[in-house]
């Protein structure tokens, strides 16, 4: 490519300034990756990992099982549901995706951003899986189950905020991550309407009885 050609592009000037600045937010926040606070809300954010938060969708799938509750084990059903398809979507866009990870760039002074197979965790920084889950099931909880919407929703934020400062992520790679979580959930409910359908005939019934 002729340097001056891509030094006349405005685009490409802005796509590169934004991703300096987003680096420089990230080497900034990254600082602080061995404070006490931030390995500690890191270890527990490990919690969207993939097999954890398996089990946290697998436990509210039993409770409902185990309690006859019906809606419960369906929003169950649907957390799990949109944290596979959130997670599914992550796995081919880091497969194909090469970013280097915050830490891997200050700890060795290099850095890659571009297309083409990822060769290990060392540079598969984008986008934020850990956002991607935490976002799809705390979504599909604050709209199934209301009375959860704001722990878990403060939960979820916590997650995908502490991941700039561990030194795992870049800003853009966590709200990618929110915006892959929140599609997921949204396409959850879009295909799979079960919830509403189960919330009418309890609205119904409270009307009816209370003539």
């Amino acid at each position: 490519m002729n340097p001056n050609s891509q030094n006349n592009d405005p685009s490409s000037d802005v796509a590169s300034a934004v991703e300096e600045a987003d680096k420089e937010v990230a080497r900034s926040a990254a600082r602080h990756r061995h404070h006490p606070v931030v390995k500690t809300l890191g270890t527990a954010s490990e919690i969207a990992d993939q097999i954890p938060l398996s089990i946290v969708c697998a436990a509210m799938i039993g409770a409902g099982v185990m309690t006859h509750r019906p809606q419960m084990t369906q929003v169950g059903l649907r957390m799990m549901t949109a944290h596979v398809l959130a997670n599914s979507v992550k796995r081919i866009i880091k497969n194909n995706f090469k970013r280097t990870r915050p830490k891997v760039m200050i700890e060795e002074q290099t850095y890659e951003c571009e297309a083409g197979e990822s060769e290990g965790g060392h540079d598969t920084s984008f986008p934020s899986g850990h956002t991607a889950g935490a976002v799809a099931v705390a979504t599909v909880m604050a709209r199934d189950l209301p009375q959860t919407a704001v722990p878990a929703l403060a939960v979820a934020a916590m997650i995908a905020g502490i991941q700039v400062p561990r030194g795992k992520h870049y800003p853009i790679d966590v709200a990618a991550g929110a915006v892959l979580g929140l599609a997921a959930a949204c396409a959850v409910h879009a295909f799979w309407p079960q919830g509403r359908e189960t919330r009418k005939p309890t609205a119904e019934h409270s009307r009816l009885a209370a003539r």
